[in-house]
């Protein structure tokens, strides 16, 4: 079966300013907010379809960051306490960038739908199949879990972990009975087991094994695609590492994680980071199983200055070497806006490089 979307984002756009003025306003008023959410999407909707896409997502305007659908609708969080992480940008190093989420403080209690505030103006509106963006529950354990804190409620990171799959897997039924053709989980903590130092991080602070962490985290995943699979339902894993302010906090190639993490992920498609040399070559796609696809981010999120689309055509063909050409899709590293505040670029930028995927999977497809 051929390939769909060749063209593919990963789901986040910049959010315009008075967007942003009106979220963080003093005294926030509701419905104006609401209202502009509205406006914005059926822009951004507009601009997806002009530009040559067959998938639409809402540009995740909706939410403060790539995993607010799910610390909105879960109580339990403190979102004032936060787990300190060191960022990279270029040759900077220990970039502060601010947090993206809180602590679990208590004993999680889903209180509305993850997506539910978000699905049914989709679904109303998007001109063509809908694409629904959750964060992995594997995100939360490593960012969310202090000790002292987290601890009075769950034991271990485990127990956090499995817990939160459970709110996961109920919501990821539902919503694949509900019209949404394409869902992505969006997991960067795999990055953890390609870099050393995180590898160390985990054993150090998080008081486990790496590769039983790595087993563990795959098991949890596969819980939740499971209850998402259903006839006509393609479901994804996007793999990144690190998009803040266009910053960054890991780095490595796949080979570290390719036979496992490849092999054994029950998905249909690999959203896979290649904008730079942090992400390595594509040799450990040839342990992409038969038949699935591997979306090639060949195209920062972070950087204004636009790419060669003959050089994006080339690296394509290098990848066919390991997959082949009718398995393969295009799409930008990673969202343009993992956090409301946006990368460092401007909305025309954006839509150029967005406008360089829909062309050059064009020139290379069709």
């Amino acid at each position: 079966m051929a390939t769909p979307h060749r063209a593919d984002h990963i789901g986040s756009f910049l959010r315009p300013a008075d967007l942003l003025a009106a979220r963080n306003a003093d005294g926030q008023d509701p419905a104006r907010l609401h209202a502009l959410e509205d406006e914005h999407i059926l822009r951004v909707l507009a601009k997806q379809k002009e530009l040559g896409f067959d998938i639409f997502t809402d540009g995740e305007l909706r939410r403060r960051n790539f995993m607010s659908d799910f610390t909105d609708a879960v109580e339990g969080f403190d979102l004032g306490d936060a787990v300190g992480r060191s960022w990279q940008a270029g040759q900077a190093k220990n970039a502060a960038v601010s947090s993206v989420t809180g602590i679990v403080s208590r004993k999680l209690r889903q209180v509305r739908p993850l997506t539910g505030h978000e699905l049914p103006f989709l679904k109303a509106h998007a001109p063509g199949a809908i694409k629904m963006t959750l964060p992995s529950a594997t995100q939360f354990p490593a960012i969310s879990f202090k000790q002292g804190v987290t601890d009075k409620a769950y034991p271990t990171h485990s127990a956090l972990l499995w817990d939160i799959v459970e709110i996961m897997k109920s919501d990821l039924a539902k919503l694949s009975t509900e019209g949404v053709r394409y869902i992505q989980i969006d997991a960067p903590r795999y990055s953890y087991y390609m870099d050393p130092k995180w590898r160390e991080w985990i054993h150090t602070e998080m008081k486990m094994d790496p590769d039983a962490a790595l087993d563990e985290a795959i098991r949890a995943d596969n819980a939740c695609f499971e209850a998402a699979r259903k006839p006509g339902v393609e479901l994804a894993i996007h793999l990144c590492r690190g998009n803040n302010r266009s910053h960054w906090y890991a780095e490595g190639g796949y080979e570290a994680v390719a036979e496992k993490l490849f092999g054994t992920m029950a998905v249909d498609r690999f959203l896979l980071e290649y904008d730079d040399e942090r992400s390595g070559t594509f040799e450990p796609l040839r342990f992409i199983p038969k038949g699935k696809t591997v979306v090639l981010g060949l195209i920062s999120s972070k950087r204004a200055q636009p790419e060669s689309a003959d050089e994006i055509v080339e690296r394509i063909e290098a990848a066919s070497k390991f997959v082949p050409l009718e398995n393969l899709a295009l799409s930008p590293q990673c969202g343009f806006a993992s956090t409301m505040e946006g990368n460092l670029l401007t909305e025309d930028d954006q839509w150029t490089k967005l406008r360089l995927v829909a062309e050059t999977a064009k020139r290379v497809w069709n």
